[in-house]
């Protein structure tokens, strides 16, 4: 199943305000256990049911409202879940259903807005990344997690030389111009279409047909992978991984590639080898997040902070650039932006959301990036820290 991705989730954030439910549940993917799952879920429903009529809904309307939810309680649905958490989403217009290779807490949250905090350790260490096998004969593009991988099917992309090619107008016209490079992460040509070396007029006019379908490639991925920041790691014989970073236009090409033929690798393989390049990089741009936000925070600038008032209130207002913030708790209160005051409650309170949760799904909403991680992860023991833009 495809994971969800980071316009899902902005998706999720940007419906209208309203009665909206939101249900995580672990999952039991297979053996005899399989059978807790539809228990667990008809609880979960019987407590957003309870939860829409403490808040205001009448007890019809609450029922008439999760009726959606029954549509999947099947046994065959249980049977082919397959992952080991499963996210639910439901409001007047809305039921989407992810299963997702997540341990979720259980959790039902009824609020004015969806609730996303669970969801987003998908989009940094266990996130999705993408694997591109090049072969002259066999293109194959990849989506993975750390937990799975699927080969996706991309419109307009050729699978060989020929049939691109083929295909391309321009280059049966002879009238192909090859384009300066727009990104990538190496260039071993001084100018593009320029070849060095002791190669044959054969061999030049075979790397330029070379260099003439990855580009063609490069426009079919760009459709795809346009608004995406998900890391792209290439598999391939060495010849053709320098040809391929000269047609690239995708920003977040990785340095490292997967050598070899890959042909005669399975994408399980290729996630095998893909997995520990996209870890370290993850890993990366995590460390490179709490060093940056050490050094602000121990200077006198005031663009990092720990206090999670000031943090509500620089979310709501486009300040935050990025966020680490904790999964699996919450801070129930409430953020008024008239007065610019934030209540922060011990416990949930009627009307009350989770403040991380706000948060994060501003600092998103904003174009920032926010890294989810374990509570023991977040410095100073407390549950959320911050980078300002300003």
């Amino acid at each position: 199943m495809e994971l969800i991705s980071r316009e899902e989730i902005k998706t999720l954030i940007e419906q209208p305000k309203g009665n909206c439910v939101s249900i995580y549940m672990p999952t039991h993917p297979a053996g005899p256990e399989v059978r807790q799952n539809p228990i667990r879920f008809k609880n979960l429903v019987k407590e957003a049911e309870t939860r829409l009529v403490d808040a205001g809904l009448e007890e019809k309307d609450a029922i008439a409202l999760l009726e959606k939810s029954h549509e999947i309680d099947t046994q065959e649905f249980w049977e082919q879940m397959g992952e080991q958490g499963l996210a639910i989403f439901i409001s007047e217009n809305i039921f989407r259903y992810y299963p997702l290779p997540i341990d979720f807490q259980e959790l039902v949250v009824v609020t004015d807005r969806f609730h996303i905090k669970p969801l987003l350790p998908i989009l940094n260490g266990n996130g999705r990344f993408y694997i591109l096998a090049l072969s002259q004969q066999d293109i194959r593009f990849c989506e993975g997690t750390r937990y799975s991988v699927n080969e996706v099917e991309v419109e307009n992309l050729p699978k060989s030389l020929d049939e691109a090619l083929q295909q391309d107008e321009t280059a049966k016209e002879g009238q192909f111009r090859i384009a300066t490079p727009k990104g990538g992460t190496s260039n071993p040509f001084s100018q593009p279409g320029t070849f060095h070396g002791q190669g044959s007029p054969d061999r030049d006019k075979h790397q330029e047909d070379i260099l003439q379908f990855f580009q063609i490639v490069d426009r079919a991925l760009h459709e795809k992978l346009r608004s995406q920041k998900a890391p792209l790691v290439l598999s391939g014989v060495e010849y053709l991984l320098p040809l391929y970073r000269q047609a690239n236009t995708y920003q977040h090409l990785m340095d490292e590639a997967i050598t070899g033929n890959p042909e005669i690798l399975s994408a399980q393989e290729l996630h095998d080898q893909a997995w520990p390049i996209v870890e370290a990089n993850f890993q990366k741009s995590q460390e490179g997040f709490l060093e940056q936000f050490h050094e602000l925070f121990g200077g006198d600038t005031g663009k990092a902070s720990n206090n999670l008032k000031e943090i509500v209130s620089a979310a709501y207002y486009q300040r935050v650039d990025s966020l680490l913030v904790a999964v699996g708790q919450q801070q129930w209160g409430l953020f008024d932006p008239t007065s610019e005051t934030v209540y922060l409650h011990p416990e949930k309170e009627t009307g009350d959301e989770d403040l991380l949760d706000f948060v994060a799904a501003h600092t998103l909403l904003n174009g920032g990036t926010v890294y989810a991680v374990p509570p023991e992860q977040v410095p100073y023991s407390t549950p959320v820290v911050a980078i300002y833009r300003y």
